[in-house]
């Protein structure tokens, strides 16, 4: 990409900030566009990422090196208008903010650009609203049994304690009420009957195992993969920061596996089990996936279904842009080798979700 394109690019991800409820955001990227074509400190900083694809998100990679800095109080004189460090900010203080947040990127660029190099990464603890609902789904199709869980593109796999969080709607809940990950007003209308039904039937999930994958994992555990986590969940989003607070304290408690290895190569090694259902899962990761390998992750997809048996039953499900129509989620589930069925769409990091 050319100067030019690298900032239309910053613009179009201020108006999708915009759009989500990050006014601090898109008034930065706004302002960063501008930059790049002036061949500002931003510009100078994203040089080696100009030829980047847009999917690489080069702006929040930029966005979340900052909220670091903030995070870590490096940057104490931005950090006034970042809520996640006890800020505010109004859109009359875009002239003030923007010069702090400038002069960071001029102050610090070795910084930025080794988060540059590193994919977004927010393990999105609010998508675990469709993924429950998908396993209540599927063992009211197949019968209550231990559930092996499997993600594709699990980051940090804070999802794979999906179990132990709690989903609430009006007059309707489950999961563990002293659980640290709350969801609440999970469901437009307090959710669909065949979830209340199936939840009903099952009150209980028991995991026996926990695995994911992704080529460059988070350590939940430790200081620099927790830090990447919270940076990347923008400052304005208060809510999305509690449940990820919640999930980083059930991550040292819970064990879990994510393998440094694509998806395709995971599957490729997965069987089913007899005596439990094992569900290969993902979500909103499908588009950072080259076609070709995604063929691959098909390919084992049809191969894992078509060796379930009624004593080890498989189901996939996933949470991804309708393909149709970039602006729509949807939650599909397909159990064996039975048709996929559309169950719900829901706000792109989960909440709240309704009956399409």
């Amino acid at each position: 990409m050319s100067r030019e394109q690298a900032a239309a690019v910053m613009d179009r991800q201020a108006r999708a900030c915009a759009a989500l409820a990050a006014p601090l955001y898109a008034d930065l990227l706004t302002r960063a566009a501008v930059d790049v074509r002036a061949g500002g400190p931003c510009a100078e900083v994203i040089a080696d990422h100009l030829d980047a694809p847009p999917d690489a998100a080069v702006p929040l990679r930029l966005l979340g090196g900052v909220h670091a800095l903030v995070l870590t109080g490096r940057a104490p004189e931005l950090a006034r208008w970042y809520p996640s460090a006890g800020g505010s900010y109004r859109p009359d203080d875009a002239a003030d903010c923007w010069a702090a947040f400038r002069a960071v990127v001029a102050n610090d660029p070795g910084t930025l650009r080794g988060w540059l190099r590193r994919p977004p990464q927010t393990n999105e603890v609010g998508r675990a609203n469709l993924l429950l609902a998908g396993l209540l789904y599927a063992l009211d199709a197949v019968g209550d049994r231990p559930v092996r869980l499997i993600e594709l593109g699990a980051s940090a796999g804070l999802n794979l304690r999906a179990d132990r969080f709690r989903v609430e709607a009006s007059g309707f809940a489950c999961g563990p009420a002293d659980s640290p990950v709350r969801l609440p007003d999970a469901w437009r209308g307090g959710g669909p009957d065949w979830l209340r039904d199936a939840a009903a039937r099952h009150p209980e999930l028991t995991v026996v195992e926990r695995l994911g994958c992704d080529p460059t994992p988070l350590d939940p555990g430790s200081d620099d993969g927790s830090l990447a986590l919270r940076a990347y969940v923008w400052p304005e989003h208060r809510a999305r920061a509690e449940r990820l607070a919640g999930a980083l304290h059930l991550a040292r408690r819970v064990p879990a596996r994510v393998e440094p290895v694509g998806a395709a190569e995971l599957l490729a090694g997965l069987e089913p089990q007899p005596g439990t259902l094992t569900v290969v899962w993902h979500s909103v990761m499908r588009q950072y996936v080259p076609a070709p390998e995604w063929a691959r992750v098909d390919a084992e997809l049809d191969r894992l279904a078509a060796a379930g048996r009624s004593d080890a039953p498989v189901a996939h499900l996933l949470f991804e842009p309708d393909l149709t129509d970039r602006g729509r989620f949807q939650l599909r589930a397909r159990i064996g080798d039975g048709p996929q069925r559309l169950l719900a769409e829901a706000h792109p990091h989960g909440l709240p979700a309704w009956t399409p």
